[in-house]
């Protein structure tokens, strides 16, 4: 377990704090029991976690199998969607469930709502009890088993293109231009009276509790948290009792909107990330819920995806179906630990139930993010495919998956987390430890990207360690520095910096490293920066850039055995290799004052013709041109215009085309530099040797952040086989670049 991670909230006046009494619930449970197959849920007695935490009961309410669904979703939306009816078309709240539908068959509408899980199907369930057309507006990453069940229930399913908070404002939409009904758990600006209704209809489950447990005087309830709704329920309900329990609040680390909101005292609305308990995957806490939650909830914390898998995990050994969003509160009374347990008053005597809200389903088991160790962090990072699209035979998947689980990771430990994606499906990700101010500010940069897979010998995805070697794609390039950079980042929440240090994993740098170009676009600007690529733990501060160009060289296109008319743009282009071929040796033997060495040119790609028995009208020539400090795009491409031009005057009918596709500039940066003297003693210091500089000719994305005025050094971990079929690093070697960082940014940001 971190030392680092998200602390418990405690409010010690909700102790004292009492809620105003609910009225009559006797509607609202006549209501469910004329719903097929109501019956009430089970609660069961959980003797040996009891034993486990040292609590005399524990209780687990197992909302898995809920009027033929599994969740307890259907509650709330039952009850709210027949007040919303009966309130449209001005019936009488004795109605009956057959009685309303035949008053709809004259009078349809369309049900409409937003959700990330179990509130949707719920919706959709209950517009087909009463034949009515249902509408769910669903966030762009949730998972397609959850879209396929809401679909089984008939309904149509629209995917946003942002998060949960945009589906609400989708879902609104649609209502608003049609003639239907938003049923919605989350109020907001003139839409409070469903959202209470739907809390209104989870009463029944709790009175049910109430009923099982007779005289048994629950101490502790602990109730998972998406907009807040359920909990508003569980608070209103609990907290108006004469012997009112605690009520304990759990989120996941990366949609943690009520644990901020609480901890800042206010409610607005938080970015989330991925999380597999996609029902709690929400970022504003419900306006009407807000006040209640503020001054009901005696503590509020976080869990980790892999807290709830475990946990569900466990309650599944013992026959009990609980998906992460249910088995949730387990984790938390897990993570609540002795002190916290002291805290809300529970000893041996005392009484907990968990209330588990939804049955087992499919998800992608996640990993642990509670590693602090550097190299267990990059074996666990090296297990995360994070090959480039844009390289090798078959396209790779991409960042997604990483940045998901550095954002929880960062979120784990409570640090500021932004979620960088300009490029769909390519995102960066930024973790910030702010300072008090006054201070510099100091970024750590690395690429989550890596070369494919494919060719690899062995697992690339691996990351044993053998003989001190950490093995797998990227395991030196550069995950093993993505590790180092975390580690030291929340290393650094302990010194109580003046300037901030910030972590930015970013897409791309495989190819045309978009990541570093779209985190600087975002305003995310340092003072210095160290890019920890694997360098052998030596210090480069200056290499080499590029431009790429491409020339297309014009024939005529003619059938084969028309000579008089064809004009081979594939031979004329021999003209132009040969020429640069003599230009390529110019430049290797220059005499050009560089801290990185001569530039350089070759011919990367070259494609032409169509058919054997035609004269080809093209031939397009792919040229990198490695560049030194003081040559622009504009110097390179007047330097191949010249070539080309002295060519089309001594050889006839040779045209051509030239344009720069794309370019990064070279990097240097002085060695008197007051940062690069930084890194030097500090790096002396670690390795208790003089550090070795060096000059390299491939490029980094230091390049860019000098450009963006930002003064940048290279320094990594030890490794070999970058791109190659057996890549590793050294494992001392991430233990050391770590410890560097962090001392690194003590000095420079204190």
């Amino acid at each position: 377990m971190t030392d680092f991670r998200r602390p418990i909230f405690f409010n010690p006046g909700a102790r004292s704090w009492v809620a105003p009494r609910s009225t009559s619930t006797d509607l609202v449970t006549k209501f469910h029991q004329q719903l097929p197959n109501y019956r009430p849920t089970k609660l069961w007695k959980l003797d040996d976690i009891a034993k486990e935490v040292g609590v005399r009961n524990i209780f687990l309410k197992d909302e898995s199998s809920r009027l033929g669904l599994t969740s307890f979703k259907f509650l709330g939306a039952s009850w709210g969607t027949f007040r919303a009816i009966v309130h449209k078309l001005d019936l009488s709240l004795d109605i009956d469930l057959e009685t309303m539908k035949h008053a709809l068959a004259s009078n349809p509408f369309t049900l409409y709502a937003a959700t990330d899980g179990n509130h949707g199907r719920a919706v959709a369930r209950m517009g087909t009890i009463l034949s009515l057309p249902v509408e769910i507006h669903v966030p762009k990453d949730l998972d397609i088993s959850t879209i396929d069940a809401i679909r089984s229930e008939g309904a149509n399913v629209l995917v946003s293109k942002g998060n949960y908070d945009t589906a609400i404002e989708d879902a609104a939409a649609a209502t608003d231009l049609g003639d239907g009904i938003l049923i919605q758990d989350f109020s907001f600006k003139d839409y409070e009276e469903i959202p209470q209704w739907i809390i209104d209809g989870y009463e029944t489950m709790l009175q049910e509790i109430d009923d099982e447990l007779g005289d048994i005087i629950a101490d502790l309830v602990i109730v998972p948290v998406g907009v807040g709704s359920f909990a508003h329920a569980v608070v209103s309900h609990y907290k108006s009792k004469d012997v009112p329990p605690a009520v304990l609040t759990v989120e996941p680390d990366t949609a943690a909107c009520l644990w901020k909101s609480l901890a800042r005292g206010k409610f607005q609305p938080e970015e989330t990330t991925y999380t597999t308990l996609a029902g709690l995957n929400c970022g504003t806490v419900s306006s009407i819920s807000w006040p209640l939650l503020k001054y009901g909830v005696d503590a509020s914390l976080t869990i980790s995806d892999y807290e709830a898998h475990t946990a569900s995990n466990f309650l599944k050994e013992r026959g009990i179906s609980s998906g992460p969003c249910g088995a949730s509160t387990l984790a938390a009374l897990r993570r609540l630990g002795a002190s916290g347990k002291e805290r809300l008053g529970l000893d041996y005597n005392s009484t907990i139930v968990l209330l588990s809200t939804e049955g087992a389903r499919e998800y992608d088991a996640p990993l642990d993010v509670s590693v602090d160790d550097p190299v267990a962090l990059t074996q666990t990072l090296v297990q995360i495919n994070s090959a480039n699209p844009s390289l090798g035979s078959v396209p790779g998947p991409g960042e997604t998956n990483i940045a998901r689980y550095i954002a929880a990771w960062l979120e784990h430990r409570d640090i500021e987390t932004h979620w960088i994606e300009p490029t769909k499906g390519r995102p960066s990700i930024v973790g910030v430890v702010r300072g008090s101010g006054g201070g510099k500010s100091l970024m750590f940069n690395g690429h989550i990207d890596t070369v494919t897979t494919i060719g690899y010998d062995g697992n690339p995805l691996g990351g044993e360690i053998h003989d001190g070697k950490l093995y797998g794609r990227g395991a030196a390039d550069m995950k093993c520095g993505i590790a180092a950079a975390l580690i030291a980042l929340s290393n650094t929440k302990k010194f109580n910096l003046r300037g901030d240090v910030v972590f930015a994993g970013v897409a791309d740098e495989e190819a045309e490293s978009i990541g570093t170009e779209q985190v600087l676009q975002a305003g995310w600007i340092t003072d210095a920066a160290i890019v920890s690529e694997p360098s052998n733990l030596n210090i480069v501060h200056a290499h080499k850039g590029f431009v790429w160009l491409e020339v297309d060289i014009h024939g005529l296109a003619a059938h084969g055995s028309l000579p008089e008319l064809g004009i081979d743009a594939i031979s004329k282009a021999g003209y132009f290799l040969v020429e640069l071929d003599r230009y390529a040796q110019r430049l290797r033997k220059s005499t050009i004052d560089s801290d990185v060495g001569p530039p350089s040119v070759h011919a990367s790609i070259i494609k032409g013709g169509e058919e054997a028995s035609s004269y080809p009208a093209l031939c397009t020539i792919v040229i990198e041109r490695r560049t030194v400090p003081g040559e622009t795009p504009e110097s390179v491409k007047t330097e191949i215009q010249s070539l080309l031009e002295n060519i089309s005057k001594e050889v006839e009918n040779f045209r051509f085309d030239l344009r720069v596709t794309f370019n990064r500039s070279p990097f240097s940066i002085p060695r008197n530099d007051p940062f690069v003297s930084l890194v030097d003693e500090v790096v002396g210091q670690t390795l208790r040797t003089t550090p070795i500089f060096r000059k390299d000719p491939y490029w980094t994305d230091c390049a860019l952040l000098a450009d963006a005025g930002i003064s940048p050094i290279l320094w990594g971990p030890h490794g070999e086989g970058l791109h190659a079929k057996e890549e590793w690093v050294d494992t001392d070697s991430i233990n050391l670049v770590s410890k560097a960082l962090t001392e690194v940014a003590r000095k420079f940001c204190q």
